[in-house]
């Protein structure tokens, strides 16, 4: 049986460089971060499937062009990665941590902010190179 070395269908992504990131201030870039940081990692916005970039750029009163020349250009990823890189960190946690040992997959990654298992899966073994239950299953004490 032959395997398949990406399960997950994830796609490598092109670089591009977008014309608009020389546009934004220096002054803006910095005011455009500290709040992603605020909303997106302090408020835990990534554990809320549904709000989007075009919510951030909204709540951060900017153009969602401008917010993505900053995610880009500061995180060096986009907005999707960006989110899915914190809900990877919390659901690393839940998997770990003995209080939640009997909770499935599936709530671990709705807590964690996925919408769904294929999401929560296809993300999770893009950021660590292993299924989510293979990862519990390594680092929890036997």
């Amino acid at each position: 049986m032959k395997t398949n070395p990406k399960p997950y269908k994830i796609r490598e992504k092109a670089e591009k460089e977008a014309n608009y990131r020389g546009l934004i201030r220096a002054e803006l870039a910095d005011e455009l971060y500290d709040g992603i940081l605020t909303i997106v990692v302090a408020q835990k916005k990534y554990r809320d499937p549904e709000y989007s970039a075009k919510q951030l750029a909204e709540d951060l009163n900017t153009n969602p062009r401008y917010l993505s020349a900053v995610i880009n250009s500061r995180f060096g990823m986009n907005y999707s990665s960006l989110v899915n890189e914190f809900r990877v960190r919390d659901a690393m946690h839940y998997l770990t941590d003995k209080r939640y040992l009997d909770l499935t997959m599936e709530e671990i990654g709705r807590m964690s902010g996925f919408a769904n298992r294929q999401s929560f899966y296809a993300a999770f073994f893009k950021e660590k190179g292993e299924a989510p239950h293979q990862y519990k299953k390594r680092h929890l004490p036997q």
